[in-house]
């Protein structure tokens, strides 16, 4: 392996496997990608001991950490523990009050705690937790890319997700947003690099503008 590179890690969405950035294609000469997976925590885990774990990964020095949704979450616990490069979260947010405000109400209301997250097997249901949409005609694409299912983690994660504090932005933070994600609405997100029409999974539907911008922004 070339040390000489930049060593880029992405983290997927919630439920999401790295699949998800099949399409995405950093000039090699320059970057040497590495891939992520969720598992499912342990009883009562918090999310930095979440992202201690996650970081035994991480086996190169100043790496770039890239997450989507949750995943941008979670690579920013992840950088408060380790030296870092870069972190660039996309279609995520870097601060609670960047939370919609369905996600304030559930905080404070718990009513996250009986969503029917047993159905998570129901492929549609779960599309709908992890990527905001609902899903008619995609049903074998998103199978492919929504593989953890299981009732344990995401109920921890929908946890995390309307709990989650952060009261210091880190320097080296690029957020890349799409203008009609509907989990994250633009209009609560501040000091972002928009994505004309990027929706909440355009880094699967819109990766050839990842492909064009990704290197710049991580030289940057």
């Amino acid at each position: 392996m070339n040390d000489s590179k930049i060593h880029v890690y992405f983290m997927p969405g919630m439920a999401a496997n790295p699949t998800i950035f099949k399409h995405i294609h950093l000039p090699h000469e320059i970057f040497e990608p590495h891939l992520l997976e969720w598992f499912v925590p342990s009883k009562n885990m918090s999310l930095v001991d979440y992202a201690r774990t996650m970081n035994r990964q991480i086996a190169h020095e100043n790496p770039v950490l890239i997450g989507v949704s949750f995943g941008g979450l979670l690579v920013q616990e992840m950088a408060k523990l380790i030296a870092v490069r870069k972190i660039i979260i996309i279609s995520s947010v870097k601060d609670a009050s960047e939370l919609p405000r369905r996600m304030h109400f559930a905080r404070y209301t718990k009513i996250h705690k009986i969503l029917p997250t047993g159905l998570v097997n129901n492929i549609e249901l779960l599309a709908k937790y992890a990527f905001g949409e609902t899903v008619t005609k995609r049903l074998s694409l998103y199978e492919e890319y929504l593989s953890l299912r299981d009732k344990v983690y995401i109920d921890w994660s929908i946890d995390k997700m309307v709990n989650w504090q952060q009261s210091e932005l880190p320097d080296n933070l690029v957020h890349i947003h799409g203008e009609k994600d509907t989990v994250f609405p633009i209009r609560n997100i501040t000091d972002c690099i928009p994505v004309k029409n990027g929706t909440h999974t355009m880094i699967i539907h819109r990766a050839k503008w990842f492909n064009e911008h990704l290197p710049t922004i991580i030289l940057q």
